[in-house]
């Protein structure tokens, strides 16, 4: 088996990205009450805090901070994957070897994963995780997207509701000044 090097400092703040298999599918949205269920399942037993999160039709971004002394973010991970693929019913396509192994074909194996340095790094991975909806063309304005924790950061006072849509007229394109 691999030896995959992440990266752990205990309770620290890390960038995640999480995919599905088929990145033509729409589970995740059309599902979002089991990914929720699925999320507060794992946080009961295994508590994180929520940074940022957007949660797209075929993968999300999240920006978690781990309790102090903890480093099992992998763990959650895997929990919060199979809380979810519990959920859903089989409708994806299975493999002979995923038949064989019992396994469904709803995630891709691995998550991509980054720790945040430093102040500056936070906020750029913050708005990153907020500004994906428009990224990848699914609205406009980010407070567009229901999905998102944007809108939980908007009523903080973190980021203004039109936080997109004056650099966007501005510049006519869909990006954060």
């Amino acid at each position: 088996m691999p030896d995959y090097r992440r990266n752990r400092i205990p309770g620290g703040t890390y960038f995640f990205t999480v995919n599905l298999h088929d990145r033509g599918s729409d589970l995740l949205v059309t599902n979002i009450a089991a990914l929720r269920q699925a999320v507060r399942d794992v946080r009961r037993r295994a508590p994180f805090h929520i940074d940022a999160w957007v949660i797209l039709p075929n993968h999300m971004h999240a920006i978690w901070t781990l309790p102090l002394g903890d480093t099992d973010y992998s763990g959650r991970w895997r929990a919060l994957k199979k809380a979810f693929t519990k959920a859903v019913p089989v409708t994806e396509h299975l493999s002979a070897i995923q038949q064989g192994r019992n396994e469904r074909g709803i995630w891709q194996r691995r998550f991509w994963e980054h720790t945040i340095r430093d102040d500056n790094d936070y906020v750029n991975h913050v708005d990153y995780v907020h500004f994906n909806p428009v990224k990848h063309s699914y609205v406009e304005y980010v407070a567009d997207w229901p999905f998102s924790s944007f809108h939980r950061a908007v009523a903080r006072g973190l980021y203004p509701v039109d936080w997109n849509v004056a650099t966007t007229e501005a510049t006519g394109r869909g990006e954060r000044g």
